[in-house]
């Protein structure tokens, strides 16, 4: 099976990186987050404010599980999708995992972009890095299971999309 699937936290790349990564491999993208949105004719914010987390990631699990006829895509996933056992493991059975990992202070400058971000609320800026910082802690181990791990916290999108492109090219 020929799928790149992204992995990382909200603010690590996963979807302009995704969606340049598919453009020039010829490969079709898909987000899970926008996928979920489309089916619920809600945003991720708004079912997080109606339905719940768990609920959310009820419909992660959904989704994965009807991944299975997607080939020769790049998929990026939602940052909380990988920690998800089932999730992980249906995930490595679809493709090449590879986690973009960024450092907390460079993820918060980068979501600071007016889109709501249900897991960080409280909106004030030191909370909010507090709450990634935790996050990843919790999410790493999951992330770490990805076939090949690239730092973007000092890459350009273009960079980012060589170096994943040069692993691609070249994955065992």
């Amino acid at each position: 099976m020929a799928n790149l699937i992204l992995l990382g936290f909200m603010g690590a790349g996963k979807s302009v990186v995704g969606q340049r990564l598919a453009q020039r491999l010829g490969y079709r993208f898909l987000d899970t987050d926008k996928r979920i949105e489309a089916k619920a004719e809600k945003s991720i914010s708004q079912i997080f404010a109606e339905y719940g987390e768990l609920h959310f990631r009820r419909l992660e699990r959904e989704l994965v599980g009807k991944l299975t006829e997607i080939n020769n895509a790049v998929i990026a996933t939602g940052g909380g999708m990988a920690v998800d056992p089932d999730n992980l493991r249906r995930l490595k059975t679809l493709g090449r995992l590879v986690y973009l990992r960024a450092a907390a202070e460079t993820i918060l400058p980068r979501i600071l972009n007016g889109h709501h971000r249900p897991l960080l609320f409280p909106t004030h800026p030191d909370r909010q890095l507090q709450k990634i910082k935790g996050l990843l802690i919790q999410r790493e181990p999951y992330y770490n299971q990805a076939d090949h791990i690239i730092d973007t916290s000092n890459l350009s999108v273009p960079e980012t999309v060589g170096e994943v492109l040069k692993w691609w090219e070249n994955r065992p």
